[in-house]
């Protein structure tokens, strides 16, 4: 079993135990498009709102096995059952995670097999972000739009210590250099985040296909629209229109006070 080394560890998640839910209910749409470019769509989703989990995994591009890479975290992850306790839960998805990485270095055969992954589970009033590589969460509130993420990627490093500004990103020569996925290294470095859910609040999970092609401006305004099956709509579609250069997944999630 590889290392499984999470740079956020639970127990420094700020997180009171004890917090009464909101009794929330959630709606979400999802889908993963081919686009215009590519012959195989190396993208996967797990859209499982009986569970409060939504994941998108990207199969690494240029790679061997990318469509079965991100196959393999979706599988490991549609059985998934939630327990009592938001810890047991985290740990659950972990080892999940883990034996997809495993799974995916084994099949390999010395040939690099490799998904980035972008996991949001909710566990009311708290919702936890679990990722490696560049696929991202993003959370729109109060008509605000912040990227709850942050990329694992050489670029993104490069802006962490001042030596690219974030507008420079996509121009730059290794913007396709991933620093952590599932399968790649030998061992799963995994990044876990949270946040306190309020009524209202909206999450995109999705592949960097969507965000290459639609700008944070547009994911914003977007993200106001009505129903989230227009919120996703309207951003597919316009990276479709914007020559669908790459798969692109999106799931678009809501947290609505319980009526009854």
């Amino acid at each position: 079993m590889a290392k499984d080394r999470i740079a956020n560890s639970d127990s420094a998640l700020p997180i009171d135990m004890n917090s009464t839910p909101l009794n929330l209910t959630w709606q979400s749409s999802s889908t993963s498009q081919l686009g215009f470019v590519r012959s195989v769509n190396e993208d996967a989703l797990l859209d499982a709102g009986e569970q409060g989990l939504w994941v998108v995994a990207d199969g690494m591009g240029g790679h061997s096995f990318g469509d079965e890479a991100s196959r393999s975290i979706i599988d490991q992850l549609i059985s998934f059952r939630r327990r009592d306790g938001l810890q047991n839960n985290i740990n659950e998805l972990k080892e999940r995670l883990a034996m997809a990485h495993e799974q995916c270095r084994s099949h390999g055969k010395g040939q690099l097999m490799g998904s980035t992954v972008a996991a949001l589970f909710v566990h009311d009033p708290y919702c936890v972000f679990l990722w490696a590589g560049d696929s991202r969460v993003y959370r729109y509130r109060d008509s605000a739009l912040q990227q709850m993420t942050e990329d694992h990627s050489l670029v993104q490093g490069l802006v962490s210590i001042g030596e690219l500004n974030k507008e420079d990103m996509d121009k730059h020569p290794s913007s396709h250099i991933i620093t952590r996925a599932v399968g790649v290294h030998t061992d799963l470095e995994l990044e876990l985040q949270h946040d306190e859910i309020q009524p209202g609040d909206r999450y995109l999970v999705c592949s960097d296909g969507l965000y290459k092609d639609v700008t944070e401006a547009e994911i914003h305004e977007r993200m106001g629209r009505a129903t989230v099956d227009e919120c996703l709509d309207s951003l597919v579609d316009l990276a479709l229109d914007r020559g669908g250069t790459d798969n692109t997944t999106a799931i678009v999630i809501q947290a609505s006070l319980d009526s009854y």
